[in-house]
């Protein structure tokens, strides 16, 4: 057996006896589509083990995350830190390798999958960061962004919806250095994929604008050599591999049986398995001297090309200083912080503006600072207020383009946020109507998983929105958005505490932020005679206190807070002392201090009242035994927004009624 023969039969094997010791897993794929990853690996792709973050390095996305054991067997073979024990250890409690590859987890996964069409997504969210960060620094002389981005799919990921969206953007754009692997074994869970399945996928892609190539038999190590060399060569779109492979290749009883995707071979089986592949059957984790001495190439001429690649960029800095820096800058996120001093200031306190024509102004302002401040909304610029007038489109002739038109794809946008945001150095943004978060949810959640910085736009937030009626009007959305770990949810109440959620989501580390505006306009609250917006970092602050100690606490986000605070004020006329809270991060308050919680909400102070326009779900939290809610916990209903507010409750009048009722009872 050759030594490429051998290193692939090491994958596959290596591969099979993790599924099997952990009792869990999916072999199938790993089995059939070990020669791709070994040709990409060791063959194709400039990468180097001893620097798994190195810029310019080539990336490689396992979209069909469940073939995990494919990656951790080649990069354990390749030098990244994975070691055999971590092999052994697969799906275990602590693992570097658990059953799905996790970003920032394990060296050299360069990003979370799993969920199906995520990774083909977020590659081609890769693509536009890289290409931006290309055109925005390389010299004609010197190219310090030049890489390609490559990636196994399955039939899984181009059923899912997100592929058909993510296609289309990808193939509009022509994104090319950009090359899928479709690993067509035409086998699923349920069986035969022709049950659910009979897309033509090559005129498919052809029809997106992609460059289309066949690998007939992935085992024939001179057609996968050939047609990698096709994919290397100048093409300027995107390029799909359909390449044919048996799942569970080398299995005398599952090869082409859905038996082989998500279940352990079987002892048995994997003794059979091995001696047909000319593997030693007695022996588990079994890495030849010969494959790991074959493998050690790969280190050294990862190092050499990236200090090839730093050689460029000492030459870079020295030739062009000013971009030099800049890009470091750019790419630490150390942003000069004059952007701040140009972000607008609302202090006509006659002026309504609604929370998301605030947000525009501050976007606007930023991105003339912040170069990698950029993204766009799923064909809703008009209606979010999120196109960057002083920049172009990002599109197929001009790469430098700030606004990146989405096209009606929410869920494609998501995900694609998130490769933007992997790559590094791009602050992303997506916007649409906050009802439609419900169509990204999938990339929200991972975004979030991935503590990614990504910054979401969602405007038209309750049922302000009016006459588009129940289909546009979110109820819900907002308890689900709370909801997600690691997800800052900020829901401003006026003008100036939307500039504030702008600050702190630009400079937030920690992973999404979701921006939460009204369509309908509102009162600018007087810096002067209530509290700072400023205290919109605390996550909640007191927006406007009592004379005397207070009776009760108005508390509220958003458009409620003006609402509340015009209750308060009637109330006090009538003797009655009401503290009103403005609440627009639950996220933000839980960050702060005990001693700064019990301030804001007193532990003696037990009669509270919420004031949001939607689910009550998690205020409990806030409110204890003792308070209330005045919420919607209905959907919606087609009507000018005055009408609905009224309907609803959401009126001077019936908040005044609610907290006379609350007090009351005391």
């Amino acid at each position: 057996m050759n030594i490429e023969k051998l290193s692939i039969n090491t994958i596959r094997t290596l591969a099979i006896d993790a599924v099997q010791k952990a009792n869990s897993g999916h072999p199938g794929m790993p089995l059939g589509m070990a020669p791709i990853a070994y040709a990409l690996y060791y063959k194709s792709m400039k990468h180097n083990p001893a620097n798994s973050k190195w810029l310019n390095r080539d990336r490689f996305i396992l979209s069909a995350g469940h073939g995990s054991m494919l990656l951790y067997s080649i990069l354990h073979l390749c030098g990244y830190k994975i070691s055999l024990d971590d092999i052994k250890n697969f799906r275990q409690w602590n693992s570097k390798t658990p059953g799905h590859p996790e970003f920032g987890h394990t060296d050299g996964v360069e990003t979370t999958t799993g969920p199906l069409g995520q990774g083909f997504a977020n590659a081609i969210g890769m693509a536009i960061a890289r290409d931006y960060l290309a055109v925005l620094f390389n010299k004609e002389d010197l190219k310090i962004i030049d890489h390609g981005i490559w990636g196994i799919c399955s039939d899984g990921d181009l059923m899912e919806g997100i592929s058909h969206e993510a296609a289309s953007l990808a193939g509009h754009l022509k994104l090319n250095k950009l090359v899928f692997f479709y690993d067509d074994n035409r086998i699923t869970i349920d069986g035969r994929t022709d049950i659910t399945y009979s897309d033509d996928v090559a005129k498919r892609f052809e029809a997106y604008g992609w460059q289309v190539l066949t690998i007939l038999d992935v085992n024939d190590s001179e057609q996968v050599d050939r047609v990698i060399k096709l994919c290397r060569s100048n093409c300027d779109r995107p390029t799909l591999v359909i390449t044919k492979t048996h799942i569970g290749f080398g299995s005398p009883n599952k090869q082409d049986k859905s038996s082989a995707h998500g279940a352990p071979l079987g002892e048995e089986e994997v003794k059979l398995t091995k001696r047909n592949l000319g593997m030693p059957e007695d022996k588990t984790f079994y890495v030849p001297d010969e494959v790991y001495s074959h493998f050690k190439g790969i280190t050294e001429c990862g190092q050499e090309a990236e200090d090839m690649w730093i050689k460029i960029l000492e030459e870079y800095k020295i030739k062009y200083p000013k971009d030099y820096a800049q890009f470091k800058s750019i790419m630490n996120y150390e942003f000069d912080q004059h952007w701040l001093d140009h972000l607008p200031r609302f202090e006509d306190v006659s002026e309504k503006v609604a929370t998301r024509v605030a947000s525009g102004k501050v976007l606007n302002a930023a991105a003339i600072d912040i170069p990698t401040l950029i993204g766009g909304s799923a064909d809703l610029n008009e209606s979010n207020m999120t196109l960057i007038k002083s920049s172009t489109s990002f599109s197929s002739l001009d790469r430098r383009g700030k606004n990146i038109h989405f096209g009606i794809r929410e869920h494609a946008m998501g995900s694609i946020l998130n490769g933007m945001a992997i790559y590094g150095g791009i602050i992303p943004f997506g916007a649409t109507f906050l009802i439609f978060s419900d169509y990204m949810r999938p990339a929200i959640r991972l975004a979030a998983l991935m503590k990614q910085k990504v910054i979401y736009i969602f405007t038209h937030d309750s049922i302000g929105l009016g006459e588009d009626g129940p289909t546009h009007q979110p109820i819900e959305q907002l308890a689900a958005l709370r909801a997600v770990p690691n997800l800052i949810v900020i829901r401003p109440a006026d003008a100036n505490e939307t500039v504030e959620a702008w600050k702190y989501a630009i400079n937030h580390k920690g992973g999404p932020v979701a921006l939460i505006l009204t369509r309908q306009k509102l009162s600018i609250l007087d810096q002067n005679k209530y509290g700072s917006a400023k205290g919109l970092q605390y996550g909640a602050y007191i927006v406007k206190d009592s004379k005397q100690k207070p009776d009760l606490l108005l508390i509220a986000t958003g458009s409620e807070v003006s609402l509340s605070i015009k209750a308060a004020e009637q109330l006090e006329t009538e003797g009655k002392n009401v503290r009103v809270i403005s609440f627009p991060s639950w996220e933000i308050f839980e960050q702060q201090s005990d001693e700064y919680k019990s301030k804001i909400f007193p532990d003696e102070l037990k009669t509270r009242i919420s004031v949001e326009m939607g689910v009550a779900m998690g205020w409990d939290k806030y409110l204890g035994a003792h308070g209330e809610s005045i919420s919607i916990e209905k959907f919606g209903a087609s009507a000018p927004d005055n009408i609905l507010f009224e309907k609803y409750g959401f009126v001077v009048e019936n908040v005044i009624n609610k907290c006379n009722e609350v007090l009351n009872k005391r």
